[in-house]
């Protein structure tokens, strides 16, 4: 039932997931606890995530938690497909593979929504939008659901707004052992990790041009800053752009950045943030990438139809060269450049998220039928225990509070 690309793959795929695990020491203690207790026992788990070897050890924690586990990707380039062999001899549904066209990855979230999930988790939204648009006769079955990006909560607000949002969504990304750890830390390096790949360029003496200054445009900054690099910050939101500012920044819109850069990331959510106007400004030779869930910040379509010539140069390095003669390189086709060309983020901090995501979806099993239909974050008592998790895998311990101290932050009386 399962669609993969090579399942001779699968013993080089259980090989990646066994040092995964090794690095995922947090989410490890959990799946030691679901074995035990079994919290999602008789639930069906329908996953839209990247299919990489950390996804993989999620999916073997929510199976240890007694869940049955359908999982598609959600994107057509970040399958990793030795992951996905290995997945599909380990009685899990998976329909994924590297290279996906656009109906097969349609075709593959809709395999994933016919198993009728009691429990959805998404990364970008496509399954959750499709279970709505599509087969909403489903969702009296489902318990909520969660979301892994930025993106995806940017999408499920525009339901509420709209009304149209029909079962609870708990933003794991919103957890800050998300969000202050996957899309800064992990975003920042793997994002370089895809890059590299891609180029072999010297980062250092260039200047490095990040469209967004969220958390993933301020851990590509940061990164590219240690690395030698001056950065360049384009923003649309003004305290972003003050934050850019103050981090020792320099600030400016794209329309004059464009002329600057020699590498380009695109991290906002947003599209189309870099168009033919911006291109036409450019250098010989540029590097762009974006790391933002959709392919759509870069207006690939009209650099596209631009082109007089095209040409895959590197493992997913693209170039194009304009009417002018000039060269432009895209690397992963202007998708997710650090899964496209790279692996994704690495174990460590994907331990975090996927713990989140592993208790999200015990959140929602014990308090099935009790939950408004909202974006919910879960209890910061969850994020805590993450946090304590990752320290305890570490080797770290810190400070308690004595009972003065809780006293003291308890009153208001006293003072200077």
């Amino acid at each position: 039932m399962s669609y993969i690309k090579d399942p001779s793959l699968a013993e080089q795929g259980r090989l990646n997931l066994e040092i995964a695990e090794k690095r995922m020491e947090a989410l490890m203690k959990v799946k030691e606890r679901f074995e035990k207790e079994k919290p999602l026992k008789g639930l069906t788990i329908g996953m839209a995530l990247h299919v990489t070897k950390e996804t993989g050890v999620l999916v073997r924690t929510l199976k240890a938690g007694g869940a049955k586990v359908a999982i598609t990707g959600c994107n057509p380039l970040s399958t990793q497909d030795d992951i996905a062999a290995a997945l599909a001899e380990e009685d899990v549904l998976v329909w994924a593979y590297k290279g996906e066209s656009d109906e097969d990855y349609y075709k593959f979230l809709t395999a994933v929504i016919e198993t009728e999930p009691n429990i959805t988790i998404d990364d970008g939204c496509d399954l959750v939008t499709e279970i709505h648009t599509k087969h909403p006769e489903l969702m009296e079955n489902i318990i909520g659901g969660c979301e892994e990006t930025t993106t995806g909560i940017i999408r499920l607000h525009a339901m509420i707004k709209d009304g149209a949002l029909r079962y609870p969504m708990i933003a794991v990304n919103d957890n800050k052992t998300k969000h202050l750890m996957d899309n800064y830390y992990g975003t920042g390096q793997s994002t370089f990790d895809g890059i590299l790949r891609s180029t072999n360029i010297l980062i250092a003496g260039k200047t490095v041009v990040v469209a967004g200054y969220g958390s993933c445009g301020k851990g590509c900054a940061m990164r590219a800053k240690g690395l030698g690099a001056q950065v360049v910050v384009t923003e649309v939101d003004n305290f972003a752009a003050l934050q850019a500012a103050m981090d020792g920044h320099r600030v400016l819109p794209m329309t004059e950045a464009a002329s600057l850069g020699d590498i380009f990331i695109t991290v906002t959510g947003d599209l189309h943030v870099i168009r033919m106007e911006h291109i036409d400004k450019m250098k010989d030779g540029v590097v762009i990438c974006n790391s933002g869930h959709f392919d759509n910040e870069i207006d690939m379509k009209s650099l596209e139809s631009e082109a007089k010539r095209k040409r895959r140069v590197r493992h997913y390095l693209d170039e194009y060269m304009l009417k002018s003669g000039k060269v432009i390189y895209i690397a992963g086709e202007g998708r997710l450049v650090n899964l496209s060309s790279a692996e994704g983020h690495p174990s460590e901090v994907m331990s975090l998220s996927f713990c989140g995501q592993a208790l999200a979806c015990e959140y929602l099993a014990k308090n099935r039928g009790n939950l408004p239909v909202d974006v919910i974050t879960l209890p910061d008592e969850v994020d805590d225990q993450i946090s304590l998790l990752q320290l305890q895998a570490m080797g770290l311990s810190i400070d308690t509070l004595t009972p003065e101290q809780v006293a003291y932050l308890g009153q208001w009386q006293e003072g200077t």
